[in-house]
């Protein structure tokens, strides 16, 4: 059992008793909670308490509760901790109300679905709280207890079950405790939200986006395939965004006519769960998807690295009509770097268009030869 420390745990430090609320939000099963019980331990000279959402008798106690019955509830603990809170009704109203009258009470709060929580909690803690993101194991992590040669050795064996922690710390009962993740936790609070009322649409828009990752996603195909109307589909997409399972790659169209605009590419924060959608977990070398895998496995290697570190740029795919293209670019200040991603290495040409239209730009193809260098882990360089 790996007990790894998170990247984003020494933030967390960072910003604990500056009287604002800490939010770190994450899918399930990606280690929230291990990670405010280490929190939780590191300030054990502090009373503290830990309140489990999930439990109905602590989400009455949460819920549209007065000053008054919360200063009884919390008493003198200058530490709260609060896990899965989205589950609690009103919850940004709650967290109000402690902030305001217990100021020098730190609360650091957990949401596995930002498409509740934050929707409750962006109004009433307007300038008063801190957010972070916790996702699978990063490569990174994954960089304290092994080697770049030991992390090039496990690789395809993470593209296939991907990065959960119960995943990685159990490698004997991965088959198994991925197809728990993605039927039984990935999904119950999508569930149990208002929007959702039919999750045979949403399981088979899933095997849908699975099997597209890599590809332009169009809404109207999607409709049509699944007999759902388009807003349906926008909204369906937009649900599972926040819940951290899918994110979304927009075109970059600025200065060529045959630049694509309107589709997007959609990929898997995690490649183990869209493995287990398809229910496909052959080895790399039974595979006729290696390439999209790869593709899919580095760009949420590359979202994790990202905000991990607080790092902020302007993200795109890049098509023209003619087939020309680049897999992923970054853009800061007005400089692109863009990256073509290959399973295996090979002469790479970028687009002579796209460089003589953007200059200043370079585009580099990303192979398992490479890959380290666009994904820095403990021992690695990130210069090309």
């Amino acid at each position: 059992m790996h007990n790894l420390k998170r990247t984003i745990e020494k933030n967390i430090h960072k910003h604990i008793f500056k009287n604002k609320v800490i939010i770190i939000y994450g899918a399930r099963q990606t280690g929230k909670t291990t990670l405010i019980q280490k929190i939780q331990k590191k300030y054990n000279s502090y009373k503290s308490l830990y309140f489990n959402c999930d439990d109905l008798d602590i989400r009455q106690q949460l819920s549209n509760s007065t000053s008054t019955n919360l200063g009884q509830l919390i008493g003198n603990s200058k530490l709260i901790f609060i896990d899965e809170a989205q589950r609690v009704e009103n919850i940004g109203v709650t967290l109000k109300i402690l902030i305001d009258n217990y100021p020098k009470t730190q609360l650091v709060v957990t949401g596995s679905s930002s498409f509740d929580l934050a929707n409750k909690i962006n109004e009433p803690l307007t300038g008063r709280k801190y957010e972070f993101h916790l996702y699978p194991f990063s490569l990174e992590e994954l960089g304290q207890i092994y080697s770049d040669l030991e992390i090039k050795r496990i690789l395809e064996n993470r593209i296939l079950f991907g990065m959960y922690p119960d995943i990685v710390n159990n490698p004997d009962e991965a088959r198994e405790n991925l197809k728990n993740i993605t039927k039984s936790y990935l999904y119950k609070d999508i569930f149990q939200y208002q929007g959702i009322r039919n999750p045979e649409i949403l399981e088979k828009l899933l095997q849908a986006l699975a099997l597209q990752i890599g590809q332009e996603v169009s809404y109207g195909e999607l409709a049509n395939l699944i007999n759902v109307n388009k807003k349906t589909i926008n909204s369906y997409i937009q649900i599972l965004e926040q819940a951290f399972i899918i994110f979304r790659l927009r075109p970059l169209h600025r200065n060529i006519r045959t630049e694509l605009r309107k589709l997007r590419k959609i990929y898997f924060y995690d490649t183990g769960i869209r493995n287990a959608i398809i229910n496909n977990l052959n080895p790399i070398n039974l595979r006729n998807d290696v390439g999209q895998l790869w593709e899919n496995f580095m760009l949420s290697e590359r979202m994790k690295y990202n905000s991990n570190h607080n790092i902020y740029k302007n993200i795109y795919f890049w098509r023209t009509h003619h087939q020309q293209e680049i897999d992923y670019l970054e853009e800061e200040g007005g400089k692109f770097d863009g990256f073509e991603f290959k399973w295996k290495s090979k002469k790479y040409y970028p687009p002579k268009v796209f460089l003589d239209t953007y200059s200043n730009s370079s585009v580099n193809l990303i192979s398992q030869d490479n890959f380290l260098k666009f994904i820095p882990c403990s021992f690695s360089k990130t210069d090309f």
